[in-house]
């Protein structure tokens, strides 16, 4: 029988972003930070390729990028409502990663297993934030798949996207439980 991790197992069975509308500071710092990523990088990485890199967008590198948004909201004809929350989701944010799907040619690993492997990053660090006691959340949003954004606010190169921008600070309240998937209704037992 397997030794189980009963601490780690609870933590899953329970875990719950925190909407980075509450989130506030502190912040974790640059030390904190690099023990996230750290956590995060050990997702699965078929090919040890590492398809995928961080950008910490501190406080002022938020509010730059809030600052982009109305302009290629308008550009691309998205509705003010939209426009106005893609600026909230930077300008209110003190802390954010972005989570760059970086993926490398190879003729073993198909891409789309390197960009599945940058949202296992994404939640490993979601998960390695929580799980450290700072509140955090995963967001992307029309900004984030717009190329003209992405390339003139981050400088990503042109088969980078991003797979999520993770925020993280301090929760100001814990949210309520959500409804869960009903694991029966969705899984499919195989045995011949």
């Amino acid at each position: 029988m397997p030794t189980p991790n009963d601490a780690a197992m609870s933590f899953l069975l329970t875990r719950r972003s925190r909407p980075a509308k509450t989130l506030t500071t502190p912040v974790p710092d640059a030390e904190a930070v690099e023990v996230l990523l750290t956590a995060a990088a050990r997702t699965p990485d078929h090919g040890k390729l590492e398809p995928w890199r961080f950008i910490v967008l501190e406080r002022a590198a938020l509010q730059r990028l809030a600052e982009l948004v109305p302009a290629r909201g308008k550009a691309l004809g998205i509705d003010d409502e939209k426009v106005t929350k893609a600026v909230a989701q930077f300008a209110n944010a003190d802390l954010a990663v972005a989570v760059v799907s970086s993926p490398k040619a190879s003729d073993k690993i198909p891409e789309i297993e390197q960009v599945y492997s940058a949202g296992a990053v994404c939640l490993s660090l979601l998960n390695a934030a929580l799980a450290s006691g700072w509140g955090a959340n995963w967001l992307s949003g029309w900004a984030s798949h717009d190329r003209a954004f992405i390339t003139d606010g981050l400088g990503l190169a042109p088969h980078e996207t991003i797979a999520g921008f993770i925020h993280l600070g301090t929760e100001t309240n814990a949210p309520p439980e959500r409804p869960r998937p009903d694991i029966n209704a969705i899984t499919t037992w195989v045995s011949a």
